[in-house]
């Protein structure tokens, strides 16, 4: 399911290339190549590498300072009451020796998840974000995230992510979505790469078992609430958001051809592709 964004755009290419659209500028106008400024775009990937596993430990430390979620940092019984239920349960592993694989893998995850995300992350940010931004980027941050939580539906309305919540869970995604793909979103903005959001993306998929390892056992987390993808998340992604982008009101397309973003100092222009490809 993951890679159906990146299968609408190569539908697209299709299309286009009867126009004359070739795969090289497709690659050059989805952000496939590292940018203008290659050092910039690594130092952001880096930092959405490292800091997307510390934000989700940050949410459940919160989560549990506001008495929403009980911490077990040392005996780490949630996640062992847990693993009678999981695979991995049957594998005759002493439970510290698992918890130390995952701790372990936090490092790798990012890296590991990047091909699924990269599925994803060149529909969402990669093609769909700067089409909308000639409507403005306030118009192509919200759509773009609208799409991204809709587009989970299937998933959410089968009990993923929010079992507690029944069909409200799909309306409950949304909003996760359009926050943390503001910040996807800015990254793709302020690099003219899509390589930072995928990264990002897989780091969140590749840590949000934090919610659950580092509990109290007896409890089952409320994910509507606590953790990354809660009301605290949420809370946490709204200051993050208004950090990246400064508080400045958000400007939109200037020209056809390119796009200017000013999320941070500067301007940065991300080049999108013609009318071919924008049909």
């Amino acid at each position: 399911m993951m890679f159906t964004p990146s299968i609408a755009v190569l539908v697209v290419w299709l299309v286009a290339r009867r126009h004359g659209l070739r795969f090289r500028e497709l690659a050059r106008d989805t952000g496939l190549g590292l940018g203008p400024r290659k050092r910039r775009t690594v130092a952001v990937g880096l930092a959405l590498w490292l800091g997307v596993p510390v934000f989700v430990a940050v949410t459940v430390l919160a989560s549990a300072a506001l008495g929403l979620y009980r911490l077990d940092l040392t005996g780490f019984s949630l996640f062992k009451e847990s693993l009678a239920e999981m695979p991995v349960g049957d594998s005759g592993l002493a439970p510290t020796v698992v918890i130390g694989i995952m701790l372990g893998s936090l490092l790798f995850n990012p890296l590991i998840n990047a091909v699924p995300s990269l599925g994803e992350e060149w529909g969402w940010r990669g093609w769909l974000l700067p089409r909308l931004l000639p409507h403005g980027q306030l118009v192509a941050i919200v759509v773009s995230g609208v799409s991204w939580g809709v587009w989970h539906a299937p998933l959410t309305l089968l009990g993923y992510n929010y079992a507690q919540l029944g069909a409200w869970a799909a309306l409950m995604f949304v909003p996760f979505c359009v926050l943390f793909g503001a910040v996807l979103a800015w990254t793709r903005l302020v690099t003219g790469s899509v390589w930072p959001a995928v990264i990002g993306h897989g780091a969140l998929n590749g840590s949000s078992f934090l919610v659950i390892l580092l509990g109290a056992a007896g409890q089952t987390p409320n994910l509507a609430i606590v953790g990354p993808i809660g009301v605290v998340g949420l809370a946490l992604l709204g200051l993050g958001v208004a950090v990246l982008y400064g508080g400045r009101r958000l400007r939109g397309h200037r020209r056809p051809g390119a796009v200017a973003a000013e999320p941070v100092g500067g301007t940065v222009e991300v080049q999108v592709g013609g009318p071919a490809l924008n049909g």
